[in-house]
Protein backbone atom coordinates (compact mmCIF):
# COMPACT_ATOMS: atom_id res chain seq x y z
CA UNK A 1 0.00 0.00 0.00
CA UNK A 2 1.44 3.44 -0.84
CA UNK A 3 0.38 6.96 1.00
CA UNK A 4 1.01 9.84 -0.63
CA UNK A 5 2.19 12.68 1.48
CA UNK A 6 1.98 16.22 1.36
CA UNK A 7 5.06 17.07 -0.49
CA UNK A 8 3.69 14.10 -3.07
CA UNK A 9 6.48 11.64 -2.24
CA UNK A 10 5.39 8.06 -1.94
CA UNK A 11 6.49 6.20 0.93
CA UNK A 12 6.01 2.16 1.48
CA UNK A 13 4.32 0.64 4.24
CA UNK A 14 4.34 -3.02 5.20
CA UNK A 15 1.25 -4.12 7.02
CA UNK A 16 2.25 -6.96 8.87
CA UNK A 17 -0.62 -9.74 9.10
CA UNK A 18 -2.84 -10.30 12.44
CA UNK A 19 -1.93 -13.71 14.43
CA UNK A 20 -4.65 -13.86 16.87
CA UNK A 21 -2.49 -16.17 19.11
CA UNK A 22 0.33 -14.65 19.14
CA UNK A 23 1.49 -13.40 22.88
CA UNK A 24 -0.39 -10.52 24.07
CA UNK A 25 1.60 -7.11 25.79
CA UNK A 26 0.37 -5.55 28.42
CA UNK A 27 -1.37 -3.09 26.44
CA UNK A 28 -2.88 -6.09 24.71
CA UNK A 29 -0.92 -5.51 21.66
CA UNK A 30 0.55 -8.41 19.92
CA UNK A 31 4.24 -9.28 20.38
CA UNK A 32 6.45 -10.08 17.43
CA UNK A 33 9.40 -11.14 17.42
CA UNK A 34 12.31 -9.18 15.83
CA UNK A 35 15.45 -11.10 15.13
CA UNK A 36 18.07 -9.11 16.46
CA UNK A 37 21.11 -7.71 14.02
CA UNK A 38 24.37 -8.68 14.66
CA UNK A 39 26.90 -6.00 15.64
CA UNK A 40 29.67 -5.65 13.18
CA UNK A 41 33.03 -7.17 15.15
CA UNK A 42 35.11 -3.92 15.79
CA UNK A 43 38.98 -3.68 14.00
CA UNK A 44 41.48 -4.57 15.97
CA UNK A 45 44.23 -1.78 16.83
CA UNK A 46 47.34 -2.51 16.01
CA UNK A 47 50.39 -1.77 18.75
CA UNK A 48 51.96 0.36 16.66
CA UNK A 49 48.77 2.99 16.28
CA UNK A 50 48.11 2.58 20.10
CA UNK A 51 51.35 3.37 20.54
CA UNK A 52 52.07 6.56 17.93
CA UNK A 53 48.45 7.81 19.13
CA UNK A 54 50.06 8.81 22.34
CA UNK A 55 51.97 11.53 21.52
CA UNK A 56 50.58 14.91 20.67
CA UNK A 57 53.48 15.19 17.40
CA UNK A 58 51.43 12.43 15.88
CA UNK A 59 48.28 14.63 15.30
CA UNK A 60 50.26 17.39 13.54
CA UNK A 61 50.56 17.63 9.94
CA UNK A 62 53.98 19.16 10.57
CA UNK A 63 56.41 17.46 7.87
CA UNK A 64 59.49 19.31 8.14
CA UNK A 65 61.07 22.85 9.02
CA UNK A 66 63.72 24.19 6.73
CA UNK A 67 64.82 27.65 5.93
CA UNK A 68 63.22 29.19 8.82
CA UNK A 69 59.54 27.56 7.61
CA UNK A 70 57.70 24.89 8.75
CA UNK A 71 56.44 23.17 6.12
CA UNK A 72 53.21 21.67 6.27
CA UNK A 73 51.32 17.94 4.80
CA UNK A 74 49.42 20.03 2.98
CA UNK A 75 52.79 21.64 1.46
CA UNK A 76 52.25 25.25 2.56
CA UNK A 77 54.60 26.66 4.55
CA UNK A 78 54.39 28.41 8.05
CA UNK A 79 56.88 31.25 8.41
CA UNK A 80 57.26 35.01 9.83
CA UNK A 81 59.50 37.34 11.28
CA UNK A 82 60.72 37.42 15.30
CA UNK A 83 60.18 41.21 16.71
CA UNK A 84 62.98 42.29 18.82
CA UNK A 85 60.94 44.10 22.24
CA UNK A 86 61.17 47.71 22.75
CA UNK A 87 60.31 49.32 25.81
CA UNK A 88 58.32 52.77 24.76
CA UNK A 89 57.44 53.40 28.10
CA UNK A 90 61.14 55.27 28.93
CA UNK A 91 60.58 57.32 25.91
CA UNK A 92 58.95 61.02 26.02
CA UNK A 93 54.41 60.66 25.38
CA UNK A 94 55.15 61.87 22.04
CA UNK A 95 57.75 59.37 20.81
CA UNK A 96 55.31 56.92 22.26
CA UNK A 97 52.48 58.14 20.15
CA UNK A 98 54.28 57.76 17.09
CA UNK A 99 55.46 54.17 17.36
CA UNK A 100 51.87 53.16 18.50
CA UNK A 101 50.40 55.10 15.22
CA UNK A 102 52.96 53.35 12.89
CA UNK A 103 52.60 49.62 14.25
CA UNK A 104 48.23 50.32 13.52
CA UNK A 105 49.52 51.44 10.31
CA UNK A 106 51.57 48.73 9.45
CA UNK A 107 49.17 46.39 10.54
CA UNK A 108 46.24 48.24 8.54
CA UNK A 109 48.36 47.03 5.62
CA UNK A 110 48.19 43.56 6.18
CA UNK A 111 45.59 41.94 4.04
CA UNK A 112 46.54 38.29 4.35
CA UNK A 113 45.69 36.17 8.01
CA UNK A 114 48.83 36.10 10.67
CA UNK A 115 48.92 35.07 13.91
CA UNK A 116 50.77 37.25 16.65
CA UNK A 117 52.68 34.82 19.06
CA UNK A 118 54.28 35.63 22.25
CA UNK A 119 56.56 32.46 23.78
CA UNK A 120 58.67 31.79 26.20
CA UNK A 121 62.53 30.37 25.57
CA UNK A 122 64.34 29.09 28.28
CA UNK A 123 67.80 31.19 29.19
CA UNK A 124 70.98 29.07 29.41
CA UNK A 125 73.76 31.05 31.13
CA UNK A 126 76.05 28.07 32.03
CA UNK A 127 78.58 29.86 29.86
CA UNK A 128 77.77 33.06 32.39
CA UNK A 129 78.47 31.05 35.34
CA UNK A 130 81.49 29.45 34.12
CA UNK A 131 83.31 32.82 33.06
CA UNK A 132 82.54 34.37 36.53
CA UNK A 133 83.91 31.52 38.51
CA UNK A 134 87.15 31.44 36.35
CA UNK A 135 87.25 35.42 37.24
CA UNK A 136 86.54 34.75 40.65
CA UNK A 137 89.43 32.20 40.91
CA UNK A 138 91.83 34.86 38.90
CA UNK A 139 90.78 37.34 41.14
CA UNK A 140 93.19 38.15 44.58
CA UNK A 141 90.98 41.67 45.44
CA UNK A 142 88.17 40.31 48.04
CA UNK A 143 86.35 43.65 46.83
CA UNK A 144 86.09 42.16 43.83
CA UNK A 145 85.35 38.77 45.19
CA UNK A 146 82.82 39.91 46.65
CA UNK A 147 80.75 41.42 43.84
CA UNK A 148 81.20 38.42 41.48
CA UNK A 149 79.83 36.16 44.72
CA UNK A 150 76.50 38.28 44.37
CA UNK A 151 76.82 38.09 40.63
CA UNK A 152 76.83 34.49 40.96
CA UNK A 153 74.35 33.88 43.89
CA UNK A 154 71.86 35.68 41.19
CA UNK A 155 72.53 33.75 38.55
CA UNK A 156 71.81 30.25 40.69
CA UNK A 157 68.31 32.90 41.45
CA UNK A 158 67.39 32.76 38.30
CA UNK A 159 68.01 29.04 36.92
CA UNK A 160 66.13 28.17 40.84
CA UNK A 161 62.94 30.27 39.35
CA UNK A 162 63.07 29.34 35.65
CA UNK A 163 63.49 32.57 34.12
CA UNK A 164 63.02 33.20 30.84
CA UNK A 165 63.34 35.48 27.79
CA UNK A 166 60.24 36.25 26.08
CA UNK A 167 60.10 36.52 22.61
CA UNK A 168 57.40 38.16 20.01
CA UNK A 169 56.50 36.01 16.62
CA UNK A 170 54.46 37.74 13.75
CA UNK A 171 54.17 33.90 11.30
CA UNK A 172 51.55 33.56 8.79
CA UNK A 173 51.07 30.80 6.32
CA UNK A 174 52.15 30.76 1.91
CA UNK A 175 52.26 28.31 -0.74
CA UNK A 176 53.80 30.14 -3.30
CA UNK A 177 57.88 30.79 -2.18
CA UNK A 178 58.22 34.29 -4.35
CA UNK A 179 54.90 35.62 -2.27
CA UNK A 180 56.31 34.65 0.90
CA UNK A 181 59.46 35.78 0.70
CA UNK A 182 57.65 39.72 -0.60
CA UNK A 183 55.79 39.17 2.45
CA UNK A 184 58.64 38.81 4.42
CA UNK A 185 60.46 41.70 2.75
CA UNK A 186 57.59 43.84 3.88
CA UNK A 187 57.08 42.54 7.40
CA UNK A 188 61.13 43.29 7.83
CA UNK A 189 61.12 46.49 6.13
CA UNK A 190 57.41 47.68 7.92
CA UNK A 191 58.86 47.03 11.52
CA UNK A 192 61.89 49.07 10.24
CA UNK A 193 59.52 51.99 9.53
CA UNK A 194 58.13 51.90 13.45
CA UNK A 195 61.43 51.63 15.17
CA UNK A 196 61.58 48.15 16.09
CA UNK A 197 64.17 45.00 14.89
CA UNK A 198 62.45 42.27 12.79
CA UNK A 199 64.21 38.95 11.40
CA UNK A 200 63.02 36.11 9.74
CA UNK A 201 61.97 33.21 11.82
CA UNK A 202 65.13 30.63 12.17
CA UNK A 203 64.61 26.58 12.50
CA UNK A 204 65.46 26.78 16.12
CA UNK A 205 62.96 29.55 16.65
CA UNK A 206 59.81 27.21 15.12
CA UNK A 207 61.04 24.41 17.05
CA UNK A 208 61.02 26.46 20.14
CA UNK A 209 57.55 27.76 19.08
CA UNK A 210 56.21 23.93 18.41
CA UNK A 211 57.67 22.54 21.98
CA UNK A 212 56.10 25.08 23.63
CA UNK A 213 52.84 24.19 22.60
CA UNK A 214 53.37 20.32 22.75
CA UNK A 215 55.51 20.50 26.47
CA UNK A 216 52.60 20.28 28.32
CA UNK A 217 52.59 24.02 28.53
CA UNK A 218 55.06 24.25 30.96
CA UNK A 219 57.12 26.89 28.50
CA UNK A 220 53.94 29.22 28.59
CA UNK A 221 53.74 30.74 31.18
CA UNK A 222 55.54 34.24 30.26
CA UNK A 223 58.25 34.45 33.14
CA UNK A 224 60.05 37.75 32.15
CA UNK A 225 60.89 38.42 35.65
CA UNK A 226 61.33 36.99 38.98
CA UNK A 227 57.88 36.18 40.39
CA UNK A 228 56.80 37.58 44.00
Amino acid sequence: MAIITNNQQPRTTVTQPQNNNAPQSQSGAPRTNQASTPRPTPKPVSKTDEQARKYAENWITVENIQNGTIILENKWKVTGVKITPRNIFILDPESQANILISLRNLYNTIDYEFWIIVADRPVDITLYISQLQLLYNNTPNPKIRKLITEDLDKAQLFIDNDVVDTEYYLLFQEKKDDVMQKKLRDLISGFTGTGLVAMQTTNEDLRVLLDNFLNNGRSTTFNTVLPS
